[in-house]
């Protein structure tokens, strides 16, 4: 959603690099790239002149002036900023402090609050709770058979006492819920209501009396990420007529601009809470600012990737794994545990998603966005074709054998030969990896290979090195110098390396297929 801010914000950036200071004409400039690229999200303008405001008195100031490296530090205070308009620190549920806690979701016809009802619920169910989901939508045709089929596949109850289809009472409905929830020990009840519009006073009333009625602890307002600066006016709406305490985007993985994300929070003074980035019910967590405003700056959000990681890989599992690539040449790790580890990985969510949280793989998007995720399928079909001899000790695999697990699995021979041998050099990697060995071509990295030997090395040849004696070729190197500091410290890709020549190295191909 936001890859054209992204794009627009890395380009005024690159700008700003080997500059030993800024001047004013530099800050305005910078202001003004990054005024364009935020009205091109379709963030609202309010939003818009604050941010700038911001970001121009702070980089006018002391901060930047006395700074290292002033452009850096010109990074630093837009993520800042984006962090502040996006809400500032996480806000979290509030629990009732006598069960059931009740959530009401309200919003739009077509934001996907029935939807969200069900990841709501069975984001709450992994976080050890007992959740209700209550159809109260009795307007829009088979609203409650939704909610119950949405409900059934997130594994939590659904309370559906009548039939909808404009037909049933959704302030009695409300009501009977909590006592029901009480009776059958649910501790958290979620209320779908009937999307409604801003100018519908008949609907908004009905949500005021759904409100009353319950008296929810959370009121959360549904909007869909995609419609831009209109999400903030019916937001406004919302909060006049009915109030909410909280706001949840949906349809964040959508191809809009993303302006209702970074507008709604500052002009409602409402917190965004949950974002929800797909169609797959476990696609819903919550939303954080920082992490956000990092994924803007094409900076990663290696946070999320760490949860998703222990929400699906065990411990126990992991020093297993360990040990086997431990072993003489990893001889020990088969593939048996290469497929289980690969359907760990796609538990995970898709391969593009998990790229994309990675520092600097905004510069080649297009090659991530390309990735065809079939070819894990095909390659576990390979390995699911084999017998368990074969899969224990591949190097048995002849051509006859071959020739059968291709057969078995519907591709060419020429795949299973690819994969065998693949998997034979990816094993070997990470055997080096998990002895020490570390990875090629990353010598300066603590337990990623380069000894102390070979620093030393690249110590007495970088002391040797002379500067050159004409002064423009001299600041041409100096200049340079300071680039490559740079990238280093920010821990991103070459600045001189054009994303459309990225090449993935060889070893990370490996595991691509």
């Amino acid at each position: 959603m936001f890859d054209t801010l992204s794009d627009r914000l890395s380009a005024t950036f690159k700008n700003l690099r080997g500059k030993g200071r800024l001047s004013e004409a530099d800050i305005d400039a910078t202001a003004r790239e990054i005024r364009i690229a935020l009205l091109e999200a379709d963030v609202a303008l309010p939003v818009v002149r604050a941010f700038i405001k911001q970001v121009k008195e702070r980089a006018s100031g002391a901060e930047v002036s006395q700074a290292l490296n002033p452009a850096q530090q010109v990074v630093k205070i837009v993520n800042e900023e984006l962090i502040t308009i996006l809400g500032g620190e996480t806000r979290r549920l509030r629990f009732a402090k006598t069960a059931p806690t009740v959530i009401m979701l309200a919003g739009l016809q077509g934001a996907g609050k029935t939807t969200l009802a069900g990841k709501l619920g069975q984001w709450l169910k992994g976080q050890g709770h007992a959740p209700l989901l209550v159809a109260c939508d009795l307007q829009r045709p088979n609203a409650v058979n939704q909610l119950s089929v949405v409900a059934e596949r997130a594994g939590v109850a659904v309370y559906a006492p009548e039939p909808g289809n404009g037909v049933g009472d959704p302030v009695k409905v409300a009501q009977d819920s909590i006592e029901y929830a009480r009776s059958k020990q649910y501790d958290v009840v979620v209320v779908d209501t009937a999307g409604r519009l801003g100018i519908d006073h008949e609907m908004m009333q009905q949500a005021a009396d759904i409100r009353d009625a319950v008296k929810p602890d959370e009121i959360l307002f549904v909007v869909d990420a995609m419609i831009g600066q209109d999400a903030v006016n019916t937001a406004e709406a919302f909060r006049d007529g009915v109030g909410f305490d909280g706001v949840v985007l949906s349809k964040l993985d959508g191809d809009a601009r993303g302006g209702a994300a970074l507008s709604i929070a500052h002009v409602t003074g409402k917190q965004i809470m949950f974002a929800s980035n797909g169609e797959k019910l476990d696609e819903f967590d919550a939303f954080h600012p920082d992490r956000m405003a990092s994924r803007i700056l094409d900076m990663g959000d290696l946070l999320t990737l760490i949860e998703q990681a222990e929400k699906t890989f065990s411990q126990e599992e992991a020093e297993k794994m360990a040990s086997k690539l431990a072993s003489k040449k990893g001889q020990d790790f088969t593939l048996d545990d290469f497929l289980a580890q690969m359907e760990q990985v796609r538990k995970m969510g898709s391969i593009s998603k998990l790229l994309g949280m990675l520092p600097g793989m905004g510069q080649i998007k297009d090659q991530i966005n390309n990735i065809d995720e079939r070819d894990v399928d095909r390659t576990a079909a390979i390995i699911k074709s084999m017998t368990p001899g074969e899969r224990h000790d591949p190097t048995i695999i002849n051509g006859s054998r071959r020739a059968r697990i291709a057969k078995g699995s519907g591709v060419e021979v020429s795949a299973v030969k690819n994969l065998v041998e693949r998997f034979f050099e990816a094993r070997k990697m990470m055997s080096r990896m998990a002895q020490g060995g570390g990875m090629p071509g990353m010598p300066g990295m603590p337990g990623m290979g380069g000894g102390p030997g070979r620093q030393k090395k690249q110590q007495k040849q970088a002391k040797g090195k002379r500067k050159s004696g004409n002064p423009m070729k001299r600041k041409a190197e100096e200049q340079a110098a300071a680039e490559r500091r740079e990238q280093g410290a920010a821990g991103l890709p070459a600045a001189a390396q054009a994303p459309q020549d990225f090449e993935l190295p060889d070893a990370f191909k490996k595991f691509m297929g």
